[in-house]
């Protein structure tokens, strides 16, 4: 599992020009499901978002949680995370999740966020959907699994 994880002090996401989900401060997650993937390893994904301390204190200093903060969530599913680009000019998806564990996966992270006491609001899971944000630093993470799990 790969997450592009943004700070930002806002964000939303629309479908068809109609808002699907937005937030205010807190993360906009980017979620790459590969067919490896398990409902245990989005579960460690999800506590760890959860406990990152990456906003600021009273000093500056990044030490404070989504929860500290009284952050928010935008999930949004993007397969093309795990685009291969070596061969050719025409990225390969093959490594992305099949569809079907994909959806289940990127649902089971969601709700798990959730037990953490986040508000969650989501994309629509392979819709085209378009996605604004103002990022907070800007300060980005990419997290993958095979380097967290």
């Amino acid at each position: 599992m790969r997450v592009v994880l943004q700070r930002v002090a806002h964000a939303g996401v629309a479908v068809d020009g109609q808002t699907v989900g937005a937030i205010g401060k807190g993360l906009l997650l980017l979620i790459g499901v590969a067919d490896s993937d398990t409902e245990a390893i989005a579960q460690k994904m999800a506590d760890k978002i959860c406990r990152l301390r990456i906003f600021e204190d009273e000093n500056g200093k990044t030490n404070l949680s989504l929860s500290d903060v009284e952050g928010e969530i935008l999930a949004v599913s993007q397969f093309t995370l795990y685009a291969d680009c070596k061969k050719g000019n025409r990225p390969s998806f093959i490594k992305a999740g099949e569809p079907k564990l994909a959806q289940t996966l990127y649902e089971y992270m969601t709700e798990r966020l959730k037990v953490h006491g986040c508000r969650v609001e989501k994309g629509i899971f392979g819709a085209d959907m378009k996605v604004e944000l103002l990022n907070d630093g800007p300060f980005t993470l990419v997290l993958d699994s095979d380097d967290i799990c």
